[in-house]
């Protein structure tokens, strides 16, 4: 192990897409649009949009800041470097709690899916166990493929979505003459008001947006790998523009398939009761096998959702620690060139989450915690010189307020818990600061 070692460039712009690919399609289409249908019914389809729209501002204004300044770290060191210490720090704070969530809900998404193959027992009791026991199975496999390298992981996570995109292109094909079929009497709810009026009708859609934000939100994996990316001030805004044109295509049309297909409010249930609503669609689709071809393609994007992000989440640890605002071991990076002991302790971090065992809390606290996180992004963009500015800066200002618009709309019990944890770190961090004299 040497703190001397570097990260290798060896991310080529088809294997940065892949990695954003990898990093989106998974929890967010697999599992997030069902919680979301339960929350805006058949809306959930403009919600997508929504989401997909302030993605477009956020992706931008990361590719503006990945391209001027290509290192490990994301929002975290374009804090320190545009802003301040201590909005970088909390950049820093906010995506480790925001992508730890992610990764835990990814884990249990998988599990979900397995559950509805009728891998687990029938009681509630089994399912718990079973569903946190493969979580914490799958974290454990993932985080070996890590640390044997980037060259190997990044061909691994192009397998992976490979497989991914495979299932979901069987489904939609298949799906799209019940969704036709049965559409008038599930979208017809769409752009109309709920019973209970249209002020909550408008809440609850922004509520759902604000929770499919997250199911985009991926692409930040392409800038905080930014010191392992070839030609990194291209290489980034194409792949981040790809991955996000792909992704907003994919996650209408599964929508489009699922609610037209079973109705929101199924949808819904079945996310509630496995974290696999799109069985639910396979079995009205009346072809048994395809249940099987999705519940594949469901597991293999949530392995590579816990792949990216703990890719991800190592880096920020790693830039952290370099920083001292955590543990200076965690900058150690093997000759490998992985930084081992930052994996280890995001590991860690996951499988605790993983054992709470509820993919809507995850899923919620995920998406307060990240839209403050890049509406800290969307401020550094602001600030980035003219000479470096790759795009107009009304887009980073269009993030910034969309960013902290929807975040009114996330439960006030999901903002006070991540208030909480932002204060604990503050004051660790001051501490820590002390400490060192």
């Amino acid at each position: 192990m040497s703190k001397t070692a570097n990260l290798r460039r060896e991310i080529s712009l088809f294997g940065a897409i892949m990695l954003g690919l990898g990093s989106i399609v998974g929890t967010g289409v697999f599992v997030s649009i069902g919680i979301a249908a339960g929350v805006a019914g058949a809306n959930v389809l403009i919600a997508i949009f929504i989401a997909a729209l302030v993605a477009t501002c956020n992706g931008l204004s990361s590719a503006q800041l990945a391209s001027a300044h290509p290192v490990s770290g994301g929002t975290y060191e374009y804090g320190y470097r545009w802003l301040s210490p201590g909005l970088g720090f909390t950049a820093g704070w906010l995506f480790l709690s925001a992508k730890s969530a992610s990764a835990a809900t990814a884990a249990l998404g998988l599990a979900g899916y397995l559950n509805a193959l009728g891998v687990f027992g029938s009681t509630v009791e089994a399912n718990y166990l079973s569903k946190v026991g493969i979580g914490l199975g799958m974290l454990a496999l993932m985080t070996f493929v890590v640390v044997v390298g980037i060259k190997r992981t990044s061909l691994i996570n192009t397998m992976v979505v490979s497989l991914t995109l495979a299932a979901l292109f069987v489904f939609v094909v298949l799906g799209f003459g019940t969704a036709i079929e049965n559409a008038g009497s599930h979208l017809g709810d769409v752009f109309k008001p709920a019973k209970e009026g249209a002020s909550k009708s408008l809440y609850a859609l922004l509520n759902a947006a604000a929770l499919m934000f997250v199911a985009y939100t991926g692409y930040g994996r392409i800038a905080t790998m930014g010191e392992e990316v070839a030609n990194p001030r291209t290489t980034i805004p194409q792949a981040m523009i790809a991955t996000l044109g792909v992704t907003m295509v994919l996650y209408l049309s599964v929508g489009l398939v699922a609610v037209g297909a079973i109705g929101a409010e199924r949808l819904a249930s079945k996310t509630g009761e496995f974290g696999a609503p799109l069985m639910a669609v396979t079995e009205a689709i009346g072809k048994p096998w395809v249940g099987g071809v999705v519940a594949f393609g469901a597991i293999t994007a949530m392995l590579g959702v816990m792949l990216n992000l703990l890719l991800g989440l190592s880096r920020v640890v790693l830039a952290m620690s370099r920083r001292a605002d955590l543990p200076t071991k965690f900058s150690a990076i093997n000759q490998r060139g992985v930084p081992l002991h930052a994996t280890i302790l995001v590991t860690l971090i996951v499988g605790g989450l993983i054992c709470i065992g509820d993919v809507r809390l995850s899923w919620s606290f995920s998406a307060m915690t990240v839209l403050l996180y890049y509406s800290i992004t969307n401020l550094c963009a602001i600030r980035v010189d003219e000479a470096d500015r790759i795009f107009p800066v009304w887009i980073s200002w269009m993030g910034l307020i969309s960013c902290l618009s929807l975040a009114l709309f996330i439960q006030w019990q999901m903002l006070a818990v991540g208030a909480a944890i932002l204060i604990v770190a503050i004051v660790a961090r001051n501490l820590i600061i002390r400490a060192r004299g």
